[in-house]
């Protein structure tokens, strides 16, 4: 199945308690290149997780951003700072003798100060927060897939289209080529008869220059090879697992036969279909450029 480089996916859930966000990205890339952007407490859990993708994808630019925050509902943990409130209201008391006022700290000062109010730092359990959040991951790059595969379909419809195009293209290569070759026979023939008046060549001498020229413009093996590699090309797209080297291969032999084709008809109308193949060629190389 046919998997496109470029799609987006979004998963919230929790881990341990607290809400998670894992927005995923990809675009097309040679290679599998993972980013990640994780909370400063989880980034010792990076190389768990790029390996977690990496069993998952095989190519593109991936960037992954993970953000979390406590879930609703649920109380923070803060500790009061009792001797630093002591001597924030010490030194107002001070103030307040120093300056012969009578405004006192007040409570909701009091709370505002710094220090006074602090959240209290929790002992992290990085094992589970890690295998929470490599279970996470993988839901995430399994909705990435789903849209990375609705698009690879889109792409390996319009790619079994060309292949469709090229097989009528071919077809009508292959049947003007006997005709061309039959006129060029002819035309050579004659072209060697005028010449034989002239300064006079054996019959046996004729024979083998008609041959080899027939020789250089069949092309009789160049279709062959090319209906193979169209053939082949279908079988790819409807293979599991990576598809994108191996067409990107097969659209680099199939132009190879379009220009030898071209090299050896040289003809009007045969020209005209062969740059139409060639055009075909090319759409097919630019949609398997993001194929995975």
């Amino acid at each position: 199945m046919a998997y496109s480089m470029t799609g987006f996916a979004r998963y919230e859930t929790e881990i341990c308690g607290e809400s998670a966000v894992i927005e995923i990205s990809s675009v097309n890339h040679r290679f599998l290149d993972v980013s990640f952007r994780l909370p400063n407490q989880w980034t010792v859990l990076e190389s768990s997780l790029r390996d977690t993708v990496k069993d998952l994808l095989s190519r593109g630019k991936v960037s992954i951003n993970i953000r979390h925050g406590r879930s609703l509902g649920v109380a923070p943990k803060i500790r009061l700072d009792t001797e630093r409130a002591r001597f924030y209201i010490e030194a107002a008391r001070g103030l307040m003798h120093l300056m012969s006022s009578t405004d006192a700290l007040s409570l909701d000062s009091l709370i505002a100060l710094e220090g006074v109010i602090v959240p209290e730092e929790e002992e992290l359990d990085l094992e589970e927060i890690g295998f929470q959040l490599v279970e996470a991951l993988k839901i995430a790059v399994s909705r990435l897939n789903e849209v990375r595969a609705k698009e690879g379909l889109a792409l390996g419809s319009a790619i079994s289209e060309h292949l469709g195009t090229l097989d009528k293209l071919v077809d009508n290569v292959g049947k003007r080529a006997p005709e061309l070759l039959s006129l060029h026979d002819e035309k050579l023939r004659r072209r060697i008869l005028e010449i034989n008046a002239e300064v006079g060549v054996k019959e046996e001498r004729l024979a083998m220059e008609v041959a080899l020229m027939a020789d250089r413009m069949d092309v009789t093996e160049e279709l062959v090879r090319f209906r193979a590699h169209m053939v082949h090309a279908r079988d790819i797209m409807a293979s599991a697992g990576p598809i994108g080297r191996d067409m990107n291969f097969l659209v680099q032999e199939m132009l190879r036969e379009a220009n030898t084709l071209g090299s050896k008809l040289r003809d009007v109308e045969a020209s005209r279909d062969i740059i139409e193949i060639k055009t075909e060629i090319e759409k097919i190389r630019e949609q398997i450029q993001n194929l995975e």
